[in-house]
């Protein structure tokens, strides 16, 4: 029986080049998405990869969406952290409802999206958690205050976890993805994207599939002994 591995954030973008690779190495894969219903059907469709729908900032509706999950598929022994948002701003103009929005997603969502599981982890004695953080979250950015906070917060969580869960099997890791082709990145202007490009040593942009691949080895059992971990998947952009 393949194992169950959920992957918030899991019908666009990164997070779809993460769920169909694993699906392609034999995982069972549940994606959640906040709210595209046609991207998201359209994803299923293509993929056949299930898709839910649930907002990973509301605890209530994770505990529920990852009941479901495990009600169709079985015990989720793989989590990837995946979902973020961003509501940029510089730090002088930044909100209280942009600090609080992007607080509420990209690291109370992390908790929300692992605590439910880690109970049936740590019973089962397995379990792989992946977070998916950022570059901005290791060096910082300018209009990112909030999202490097958290992005640098789902750090700690991982190395915290780590300790907690290596005796109970379970490893908890994060990649730091630099700039990624993705939609979003793909839609901003050339000569920017050109800019960004140029600050790159590799003198390119990251292949979604590149973090991919990143994730299907740390969920691997050939990784069992890599815990706590950061990968900086930058292109060699930021070393850390």
């Amino acid at each position: 029986m393949s194992r169950i591995a959920l992957v918030t954030g899991g019908s666009r973008g990164i997070g779809a080049a993460i769920s169909t690779t694993l699906k392609d190495k034999g995982y069972t894969v549940a994606a959640t998405y906040a709210g595209n219903d046609e991207a998201a059907a359209k994803f299923t469709e293509e993929t056949g990869i299930k898709t839910y729908k649930w907002n990973v900032a509301d605890y209530d509706a994770s505990k529920a969406g990852i009941e479901q999950v495990e009600a169709d598929l079985g015990p989720i022994e793989v989590v990837v952290a995946n979902a973020g948002i961003t509501r940029d701003a510089p730090f002088h103009k930044m909100t209280p409802d942009q600090w609080n929005e992007v607080i509420a997603t990209n690291l109370t969502g992390v908790f929300n999206t692992i605590h439910p599981v880690w109970p049936g982890m740590r019973e089962r004695k397995f379990g792989r958690v992946v977070v998916i953080s950022s570059i901005n979250g290791q060096k910082g950015q300018f209009a990112q205050v909030n999202y490097a906070a958290t992005k640098a917060g789902d750090l700690g969580i991982v190395k915290s976890l780590a300790q907690e869960g290596a005796r109970a099997g379970i490893t908890a890791n994060a990649i730091c993805p630099g700039y990624i082709a993705t939609d979003m990145v793909m839609a901003v202007p050339e000569k920017v994207r050109e800019s960004i490009i140029a600050q790159i040593p590799a003198g390119r942009l990251g292949e979604p599939e590149e973090i991919a691949r990143a994730v299907a080895f740390l969920v691997s059992d050939d990784a069992g002994f890599i815990n706590g971990s950061t990968i900086s998947a930058n292109g060699a952009q930021f070393v850390v």
